[in-house]
């Protein structure tokens, strides 16, 4: 059983449609081990976003992240990381297919609606970084 991390970024928080978005990793087999809304400090996005650091959206990506609340959540299920992966969608939703949060709910490539880990081993540093082992059920 895989778990993996998911944040509703601060635009699909904003348009309201958080419940939709959760209601999507539970119709598709993941279960939601562990959820919270909170309003991401600066440094806290600096730190999660860090290996982008040297990127030239390192900055926007940070303000962004910041300027709402976001709902972070660890999701659990068999191929939970790439179940998650491929109900996102593309990371531009543009490129995204029908039907994926991305291409239903996201305005553009920077504000692109969710997050979720890329690998195992990401997701294990991403769910530290968010929660600790008693948050998780």
């Amino acid at each position: 059983m895989e778990q993996t991390l998911s944040i509703i970024k601060p635009d699909a928080v904003a348009k309201g449609v958080i419940g939709k978005i959760l209601d999507r990793f539970e119709s598709n087999g993941l279960r939601i081990a562990a959820t919270k809304k909170v309003q991401l400090s600066r440094q806290d996005a600096e730190a999660f976003y860090a290996v982008h650091k040297a990127r030239p959206f390192f900055n926007d990506l940070v303000d962004f992240m910041v300027s709402g609340p976001v709902v972070i959540s660890v999701l659990e299920g068999e191929n939970a990381v790439l179940k998650n992966r491929d109900l996102m969608g593309a990371t531009n939703p543009k490129e995204a297919a029908a039907g994926t949060i991305r291409a239903d709910f996201a305005e553009n490539i920077d504000a692109n609606a969710v997050h979720g880990s890329d690998s195992l081993e990401n997701a294990a540093i991403e769910i530290a970084f968010f929660f600790s082992g008693r948050e998780i059920s």
